[in-house]
């Protein structure tokens, strides 16, 4: 067990709390990790505001990467020094959703990741919480082997930490959860870091427009350098409305990345007859959506959801380092700010700027 810096959330819609806490010893399949860079998301602030629930006291944080400081009895594929990126989805590899291609809904999560004592506990001993049994804003973690990536030499830890979250999201629903065509059209709700990352996966995928939707001007001007081809403020008028005026009777797919009901209904409404809208925002625990049941029935439209990029974490964070060893995708761009431990509250407020699309925390600093 060591003792380690934490910002640690002790009370719903306060600050977080800079302290000392102490984590436990790797289990035979878990690696401690020294973090080095976590990107700040605005499903951590989900939990500090009490949208989504959460147990008390809490070290929130997931979008991670590291360097590997001490390896369980077990861990076969990972050695201290290595740099790793973190996925927010372990999974067994055996239940029939690992087995068919979906890792991100692995059957017993819940299992795999129950240990027999508390990774985080405070000085006097009493257990903490973390966020997705991560808590990437400590400069120690644990987390299983299977969750973690080594990540290629040349690309940088405070680009790569984005990999373990806002790109896989985005770019994994764009290739495997609504399987974009070459050449088909794509809207994109909400233009921060995972709407960024879906823009830069509709590129990528081939898409012949790309129709970038925020209500900040900031947003929009980044989304045009992601692969944007046209985009449209959402508080100048009706989206859906100047969308057909743009591009005809709506486009094949929409991507909805803000976490609402009445973006989800406009995600849906901005898709053409056999269409695709994917809602890949979080949205606030009890939130029900309303739709028109015409638009399935008749105009046979589908509308999914996409978690963690829907498809295999591990396997899909090394393609996408792939990706931007070869300037294909563009991840120092999406770096708005690099800022020190000691600002992380700082850095969640800068979070409302439009001219934000992440901020990176250096854990060392």
């Amino acid at each position: 067990m060591i003792d380690t810096q934490a910002a640690v959330l002790t009370a719903v819609g306060e600050p977080l709390e800079l302290t000392v806490i102490r984590v436990d010893d790797p289990e035979p399949h878990e690696v401690r990790v020294a973090v080095t860079n976590v990107g700040l998301c605005h499903s951590d602030l989900h939990y500090m505001t009490g949208t989504v629930p959460t147990g008390l006291p809490v070290v929130v944080g997931h979008e991670v990467a590291g360097v590997v400081e001490a390896v369980g009895s077990q861990v076969s594929g990972l050695r201290p020094g290595d740099r790793v990126v973190g996925a927010l989805t372990p999974s067994c590899g055996r239940c029939a959703n690992c087995e068919a291609g979906r890792s991100t809904q692995c059957r017993r999560v819940e299992e795999i990741r129950r240990r027999p004592r508390p990774a985080f506990q405070t000085t006097a001993g009493e257990p903490i919480e973390r966020l997705g049994d991560i808590g990437a804003f400590s400069r120690h973690v644990l987390m299983r082997e299977n969750s973690l990536v080594r990540l290629p030499d040349d690309v940088p830890l405070h680009v790569g930490c984005l990999l373990a979250c806002c790109v896989i999201t985005g770019v994994g629903a764009v290739f495997r959860g609504a399987k974009v065509r070459p050449g088909s059209t794509v809207a994109v709700i909400g233009c921060g870091g995972v709407g960024s990352a879906i823009i830069q996966g509709a590129r990528l995928a081939g898409a012949s427009a790309i129709v970038a939707i925020d209500l900040d001007d900031e947003r929009l001007k980044a989304a045009r350098d992601y692969g944007a081809t046209h985009v449209v403020n959402g508080g100048d008028g009706d989206p859906v409305a100047e969308l057909h005026r743009l591009l005809g009777d709506g486009v094949d797919y929409s991507f909805e990345a803000v976490g609402s009901a009445r973006t989800a209904a406009t995600a849906l409404a901005l898709v053409r007859p056999a269409g695709t809208a994917c809602l890949v925002g979080i949205a606030p625990g009890g939130t029900e959506l309303s739709v028109p049941a015409s638009d399935f029935f008749f105009g046979e439209k589908r509308l999914i959801g996409s978690y963690m990029g829907s498809g295999q974490a591990r396997q899909d964070i090394l393609q996408f380092a792939r990706l931007y060893q070869q300037g294909r995708l563009l991840l120092d761009e999406m770096v708005t700010r690099v800022i020190p431990f000691g600002e992380i509250n700082e850095g969640f407020e800068a979070m409302k700027s439009g001219d934000v699309t992440r901020i990176v925390v250096d854990l060392q600093s």
